[in-house]
């Protein structure tokens, strides 16, 4: 009896250890889903824009100061060039924010996995890879970052800690009135490297998030837009989005209200039941935007009531057009027991009379 007992428990054991593992083996697939690793990591040469997205916080080993920051490509051909790239860096010490858009041209870009190196306009070129093995065998979920602006620059390794999240469940979703994206985000991932700012530079750790984007749903072109991550420290991640239609409303529906819920390595769902209300906002100094500036989350499902903070309220981009991008604090109850967070917003959605 002990010895079927034994065999029963190590048998269990076993097969939750192979469930939580079997994403970090290439190539990946998640039943049912639209999107498979390491290939929809990669350049979708039939869709019209993507983009390849990530945020972090991290803390220097030498100042202890902490910092933000947002680093995106996008493919989207104008001009003479590809596209742009993104980069924005904060102190968050002193509340400076540095942030710099410049065109580019991909001299790799492929459609197998994720390899990306740019050659930025008057930069050196970038690179955001896939890691590989002494025998050049991809590592699943395990990156090099490297870029840089006029104030600074990310030399960073991230490995992934948690599986793919897939909105929707599948990873395809439409989006406002007439568009369709598919869409996966890495919501914990594990940042080592340096980081440059002003000329100094110093080894940092921390925490980045990344997201995946590629369809027709366009951030340059469609409807405007608050988007949300929360990393909270009882493990629990969210992607979250309010869409607004051209009446200035959020319908209850996925095309316009998602919020997507990694809850462990077993659990993750996407609802259109919770609300966001706005409790702050922050005009821009020339009065041309003004954006929401710290909300409260609630919903029933896990009984979320969380309360999200701006950090800066100068995190205003403006090309290729103005909107804000920053860092977030986070903190409220989840089922009823006290967490913390942090998380960035990105926020298209102007307000004339809040």
């Amino acid at each position: 009896m002990k010895r079927i007992l034994f065999f029963f428990i190590t048998t269990a054991i076993l097969s939750e250890y192979v469930y939580t593992q079997d994403w970090k083996t290439f190539p990946y697939q998640p039943a049912g889903s639209a999107v498979s690793f390491p290939k929809d990591e990669g350049r979708h040469s039939s869709e019209p824009i993507e983009w390849w997205y990530n945020s972090g916080q991290l803390k220097g080993a030498t100042s202890g100061k902490t910092y933000s920051y947002m680093l995106t490509y996008f493919y989207y051909p104008a001009s003479s060039f590809d596209g742009f790239r993104i980069l924005n860096i904060a102190d968050d010490a002193s509340g400076e924010v540095y942030q710099e858009t410049r065109p580019l041209n991909y001299t790799t870009l492929s459609t197998t996995h994720l390899d990306i190196q740019a050659a930025v306009y008057g930069r050196s070129n970038e690179i955001w890879k896939n890691n590989v093995d002494g025998n050049g065998k991809l590592i699943p979920f395990e990156y090099t970052i490297k870029a840089s602006s006029t104030a600074g620059g990310l030399n960073l390794n991230y490995k992934s800690l948690k599986r793919p999240l897939l909105l929707s469940n599948d990873g395809y979703l439409e989006q406002g009135l007439t568009n369709y994206t598919y869409y996966y985000s890495q919501t914990g991932n594990a940042v080592t490297g340096t980081l440059t700012l002003k000329g100094i530079t110093e080894e940092v750790t921390g925490t980045c998030w990344i997201d995946r984007q590629y369809g027709n749903f366009n951030p340059l072109s469609g409807e405007k837009y608050e988007w949300f991550q929360l990393q909270l420290s009882n493990g629990m991640d969210i992607n979250l989005w309010n869409i607004f239609t051209a009446q200035q409303t959020i319908p209850a529906n996925e095309k316009y209200r998602i919020l997507a819920a990694y809850v462990d390595e077993s659990t993750q769902y996407t609802i259109s039941d919770f609300n966001i209300e706005r409790l702050a906002y922050s005009w821009m100094p020339d009065s041309a935007m003004c954006y929401s500036a710290k909300w409260r989350l609630t919903s029933s499902k896990n009984k979320l009531d969380l309360t999200i903070t701006s950090k800066h309220d100068n995190s205003e981009i403006k090309l290729p057009f103005r909107f804000f991008e920053g860092a977030t604090t986070v903190s409220g109850t989840v089922n009823g027991q006290a967490v913390t967070g942090v998380g960035f917003v990105e926020l298209l959605h102007s307000y004339a009379h809040p």
